[in-house]
């Protein structure tokens, strides 16, 4: 049970000033393999569901995009062709290396002029009011410390009309799957971040993590508390992963 105090890391209950700290260590030390550890850890299935979420996005030519939690890049890249020269793609994430290696990327795949590269904490996000059309978070909301508080300051960022979504792992619909997803994600993802990184701690972690983020119904629910309405999420792979969409009006 967490406090104002405390909060999870996994599966640990820790102080919360504490979290981010030690998730900066997680990606700090995955930063370099991170995308080959994406495309095996769910067998090259993220893309569709990224792609998944780029067709429900509703982002047009000048529109103003924040990509929290970006990573390496997937959304970002995307959305830089959707908005087009007059419109505006910020590729933010809380982790140094994470942004690092975004931004070379992006580089060397030529999405220039419109991409700005932002170091920010999804919590306290140094945007003005009423900014953007759309802000994204894929596969990184469940690393904050506060989701509630994140959430709270996404709703201020976004302008009216605008959009939130979210794209994470969730909670299947189905037993079966639920029951092979978890002797796959602790028993061998660990293992294949041995292999693959030399590092199992931070994928048992990434796999905990998944157990302790909020189900499809209290994500909901904690979008409508920020005050989104219209929320709405879609279950894809059985709900292994989840697309919650929820508007500002």
């Amino acid at each position: 049970m967490t406090t104002d105090n405390t909060t999870h890391f996994g599966f640990e209950t820790v102080q919360s000033e504490e979290k981010a700290g030690r998730v900066r260590a997680v990606f700090d030390s995955v930063a370099d393999k991170y995308d080959l550890m994406n495309d095996l850890m769910s067998f090259g299935i993220h893309r569709l569901w990224k792609r998944q979420a780029i067709e429900i996005c509703g982002v047009r030519k000048g529109c103003k995009v924040l990509d929290l939690a970006a990573g390496t890049g997937d959304l970002s890249a995307r959305f830089s062709g959707l908005v087009g020269p007059d419109g505006l793609v910020v590729f933010s994430d809380i982790n140094a290396s994470m942004l690092e290696q975004g931004r070379a990327r992006m580089l060397d795949e030529g999405h220039v002029g419109n991409l700005r590269y932002i170091q920010a904490d999804a919590q306290h996000l140094p945007f003005p009011d009423d900014y953007f059309n759309c802000v994204t978070i894929g596969f990184g909301l469940r690393n904050v410390t506060d989701k509630q508080r994140a959430l709270n300051a996404i709703f201020r960022v976004i302008k009216p009309g605008g959009r939130l979504l979210v794209l994470e792992f969730s909670k299947p619909t189905n037993k079966p799957l639920e029951a092979i997803y978890d002797l796959y994600s602790f028993n061998l993802l660990p293992k294949i971040g041995r292999l693959v990184t030399q590092d199992e701690n931070s994928y048992r972690y990434l796999a905990e993590s998944i157990r302790m983020h909020p189900d499809q119904e209290t994500l909901k629910d904690m979008m409508e508390q920020a005050g989104f309405e219209r929320c709405e999420y879609f279950n894809l792979t059985s709900g292994v992963v989840a697309i919650h969409r929820g508007y500002k009006f």
